[in-house]
């Protein structure tokens, strides 16, 4: 792909970022400029941008746009106020690591002995680069996922990891992608994804653009689709993954590796290197965000669908264990199990 990404990108002037509003697709098309930290934090916290590679494009843009907005600060003050509008923002959504990891990235410039305007030249060109790398990492997962599927196959696919999530094809739908582009036949199922409906209003959205086959269907309809025959492999992107292989996606997802693994339907997670956390023993030590009852309660009714006072539980991920994952397709390669054996070696 050559045509850059429009859902994350810097402004002219390189003190704000400019996000297509996910939250309002796909009926309209709003971009926003954020320029301060406080709409920066809420734009990533309510997922106006989302999907994990975008979330770590927009962090590092983020910090970019802030201190070019300070230009006459005098070093080391704006190293310390730097590092604490990269603290409040990795704080918007604690499950996706990319978020940290692109924050920490940008930081890690602080230690460079250089004048301020010749930093704030490295952070807007690290920003752009982060970018760059994450154009270049969705075709190379794309190429790479594409390889494990054959012409007809049906795929399902949970939550949105396409272009919107990513800068260029995406993770988990980056193979539906290029199968479309290339006219590579596939039949995909595209999961609604509750609460938030990332799959009825992004993934169905992207791929009706795209040219792709794809039917969407309701969370606990996937069950009937793989029993019925119709699906030959499900491909997920994700936030995070532990040492050992454990994943954590958008919630649901592993209620669908535990309906592939009973009908015995190779269930792939897609996702760059920076996902991959080392320092993560296994899925039980990944934080899980935990969101309002109000995105269960009344966020797409009209009026509430539930009795005024009721109690919700609303996690925005869980964790597939390691041992219903078939393959974790990264821009390296495709690791398989003993994945503390595989994962380790992409490093």
């Amino acid at each position: 792909m050559t045509d850059l990404p429009e859902n994350v990108c810097l402004s002219s002037d390189g003190t704000g970022v400019i996000i297509l509003d996910q939250t309002q697709l796909p009926a309209r098309r709003v971009f926003l400029t954020l320029t301060t930290a406080r709409e920066m934090y809420e734009a990533i916290h309510a997922l106006r941008v989302r999907g994990a590679p975008a979330i770590g494009v927009c962090a590092g843009m983020c910090l970019s746009a802030l201190a070019h907005q300070r230009p006459q600060m005098e070093r080391p003050a704006f190293d310390t106020w730097l590092r604490e509008q990269a603290d409040y923002l990795a704080s918007s959504r604690p499950t996706a690591v990319n978020l940290s990891w692109a924050l920490r990235r940008m930081t890690s410039l602080l230690e460079l002995p250089l004048p301020l305007p010749e930093l704030l030249d490295r952070l807007e060109a690290e920003a752009l680069a982060i970018q760059a790398e994450d154009i270049d990492m969705c075709e190379k997962i794309s190429r790479y996922g594409l390889s494990l599927l054959h012409p007809g196959d049906g795929v399902l696919t949970h939550c949105n990891a396409g272009p919107l999530a990513t800068s260029c094809y995406g993770t988990g739908q980056g193979p539906l992608h290029l199968a479309a582009k290339e006219g590579f036949p596939l039949k995909i199922f595209a999961d609604e994804t509750r609460p938030l409906l990332q799959g009825a209003r992004l993934t169905a959205y992207e791929l009706q653009q795209a040219g792709a086959d794809v039917t969407l269907i309701c969370d606990n309809m996937a069950s009937l689709v793989m029993k019925n025959g119709w699906v030959q492999a499900c491909m997920v992107g994700c936030d995070r993954v532990a040492a050992n292989g454990d994943t954590a996606n958008k919630i649901g997802t592993s209620g669908v590796a535990i309906l592939a693994h009973h009908y015995h339907i190779p269930f792939y997670v897609l996702g760059p290197t920076s996902t991959i956390d080392l320092s993560c023993p296994t899925g039980a030590d990944i934080p899980i965000e935990e969101r309002s009852g109000e995105e269960i309660r009344s966020l797409f009714y009209k009026e509430p669908q539930t009795p005024a006072g009721t109690k919700c539980y609303n996690p925005a991920f869980d964790v597939t264990d390691h041992t219903l994952i078939t393959a974790i397709i990264t821009e390296k390669g495709i690791c398989r199990p003993p994945y503390t054996q595989s994962l380790a070696a992409l490093f």
